[in-house]
């Protein structure tokens, strides 16, 4: 067992000095960090922290210039395909097709990883119906709110039953309600599911419910912990004022990145 303790078997997640830069700007600088079995880990950092970036390696979207990425034990550099499979993807910006229904998006979804068509009617009722969302599958996304916009999003990235969940700044938007809502389910998702999941945050409030809180700025990882090992270790009174004396950002103040 590592000095997280999260044992090795129990990885989901495995980021193991990952150094992305873009032309002089090191956008992150030998990030090491893992993800285990059951686990919500938040990764708290303001704008600019390099969260985005990190979150594009390793969805594939963008390769890391040194480091290795392993999702399930299987290299998303070497075999990309296995990787992925594994993992369900949450991004910041809005990724639904507002003039398809709710059905035609999450159908997309399915086909693109191999479902077939009984497996994947089955899989979409089966999360609509855990969402409460099963009478709007015929409805265009257009007529969604924003946070059932998101759910749809979420109930998306469930559908091939991945074992890791990444979620970028997934509550952007959303008013306080729907908010408490989603990252409620998401934390029911880790122990129904033994779902892994790594939250991307600029919210300290969010990142106070996390199993251990990863503090990521400019590029680098500044601390990894239980939030309350973190409130000790920096000898402060709250989460806040630790990751405010470990940045020198006032997170009531960050913009998300």
């Amino acid at each position: 067992m590592n000095d997280t303790g999260v044992a090795q078997a129990a990885k989901v997640l495995d980021v193991e000095s990952v150094s992305k830069s873009y032309g002089p700007r090191k956008a992150l600088d030998n990030v090491t960090m893992e993800v285990g079995t059951g686990e919500f880990v938040a990764l708290l950092g303001p704008n600019g922290a390099g969260k985005t970036t990190l979150f594009q390696l390793l969805s594939g979207l963008f390769v890391s210039d040194s480091g290795e990425i392993l999702i399930r034990g299987h290299d998303i550099r070497r075999d990309p395909i296995a990787a992925l499979a594994g993992m369900g993807v949450v991004f910041q910006q809005p990724t639904l097709d507002l003039d398809l229904t709710v059905q035609s998006n999450l159908l997309f979804h399915c086909r693109l990883h191999g479902l077939r068509s009984k497996r994947a009617h089955a899989r979409i009722a089966e999360e609509l119906q855990r969402l409460g969302l099963e009478d709007r599958a015929r409805e265009p996304v257009r007529a969604l709110s924003g946070g059932n916009r998101r759910k749809i999003e979420l109930a998306r990235a469930l559908l091939h039953d991945p074992h890791v969940l990444l979620m970028d700044e997934a509550t952007v938007g959303l008013d306080p309600a729907s908010r408490t809502s989603l990252l409620r389910y998401v934390h029911e998702l880790c122990i129904t599911r033994g779902m892994g999941v790594l939250w991307a945050t600029h919210l300290v409030d969010e990142a106070e419910q996390a199993s251990r809180v990863l503090v990521l700025h400019e590029g680098r990882l500044l601390a990894s912990g239980p939030p309350a090992h973190l409130v000790g270790v920096a000898g402060a009174g709250s989460l806040s004022e630790a990751f405010l004396s470990m940045t020198g950002v006032n997170p009531e103040k960050t913009a998300e990145s």
